[in-house]
């Protein structure tokens, strides 16, 4: 077995699993692991209750990139993703300013979808929480939380939030590059109502207030519309102000938040949860896209690495891929 033929890759977002399928359609053998129930980290979606759907991580992506572009257009073609055409606004002392009218794009029937689908033929295991990784002559071994040890993998990938690859990597100088990194939390408040919201836009970047972002997810395509669901995301600031708050509290203040936003009589709501995601954004991603150590077959990507966004992870793990693969092939050249 050649070296860099067997690679373990840690993390089940976008930008795990682009490389992933992208190494398994290039021959390699190739596991993907995640502590989540779910694929697609941050692209993710919430079900509750019959017809409740929230897309609580990302909300939206847009295409810049060429590659991107053509994967966006299959999806499109299959029904994967489509074009939310919802009225977006930024919010700014009340004043409400239409924001640019770039195409806008949503994983149907939730952000999770583009993940489902990049897994598709791919060995994934979901719920294995990585606790250690080692490396030795004979490649790196993985370490989950119940004590299992998996591998040795010629490659290992880590596609995880900063501070996590920080912590897995240690003494790696790469585990030095990301705990440089700096993420900020996000809360986030998902909320049902009884009647319709009244408002003349689906989504708004809200500015001088607790909260960032607000959406009526339920005029997503492939939604519920009569659901009438909110997605109410707050403000790093406020995040990391309330970082270790009670879902409770912030539930009730980003309520009130939101009732300013609105200006006028709400609704009552029929369900209501807060969600912390403790790695959330990254304030000042660093743009390489991925990292490489071709002597120890180690490579690290994600959307700290890209921009932040769906589209820089998609492509940092395609590229994290391609490194792998012309490495590869350089070997088996030169033996």
């Amino acid at each position: 077995m050649t070296r860099g033929h067997t690679v373990g890759v840690i993390g089940a977002g976008m930008a795990g699993l682009a490389c992933a399928r992208e190494l398994a359609a290039k021959g390699f053998d190739v596991t993907v692991f995640d502590k989540g129930r779910g694929l697609g980290g941050r692209t993710a979606t919430r079900r509750a209750e019959p017809n409740l759907r929230f897309d609580h991580g990302a909300q939206f992506f847009t295409v810049a990139d060429p590659l991107f572009r053509e994967v966006t257009d299959d999806w499109l073609a299959r029904g994967v993703v489509a074009e939310w055409i919802g009225r977006i606004v930024r919010l700014e002392n009340k004043t409400v300013i239409d924001s640019s009218r770039q195409p806008r794009y949503v994983g149907m029937p939730g952000m999770s979808a583009m993940a489902v689908d990049l897994a598709v033929g791919l060995c994934v295991r979901t719920a294995t929480q990585i606790t250690a990784v080692t490396h030795s002559a004979v490649g790196w071994t993985i370490v989950t939380e119940a004590n299992e040890t998996v591998g040795p993998f010629d490659t290992l990938v880590v596609t995880l939030p900063a501070p996590q690859t920080a912590g897995l990597l240690g003494s790696h100088h790469f585990g030095a590059v990301a705990s440089n990194v700096k993420m900020t939390a996000c809360w986030t408040v998902m909320a049902a109502f009884e009647s319709r919201v009244e408002l003349p836009w689906e989504g708004a970047f809200v500015h001088d207030s607790p909260l960032a972002w607000v959406a009526r997810n339920s005029s997503k395509p492939g939604r519920a519309r009569e659901a009438n669901c909110w997605v109410l995301q707050a403000s790093p600031e406020w995040s990391a102000a309330h970082l270790e708050a009670s879902a409770d509290r912030v539930s009730k203040d980003l309520f009130e938040a939101f009732a300013a936003v609105v200006a006028g009589p709400m609704p009552s709501h029929r369900y209501v949860v807060a969600h912390r995601w403790r790695y959330g954004q990254c304030s000042e991603p660093d743009e390489r896209r991925m990292l490489f150590d071709p002597k120890m077959g180690l490579a690290v990507c994600g959307d700290w690495l890209a921009g932040g966004r769906v589209e820089g992870a998609f492509l940092a793990g395609i590229k994290a891929a391609d490194a792998i693969r012309e490495h590869r092939d350089q070997e088996l050249r030169d033996s």
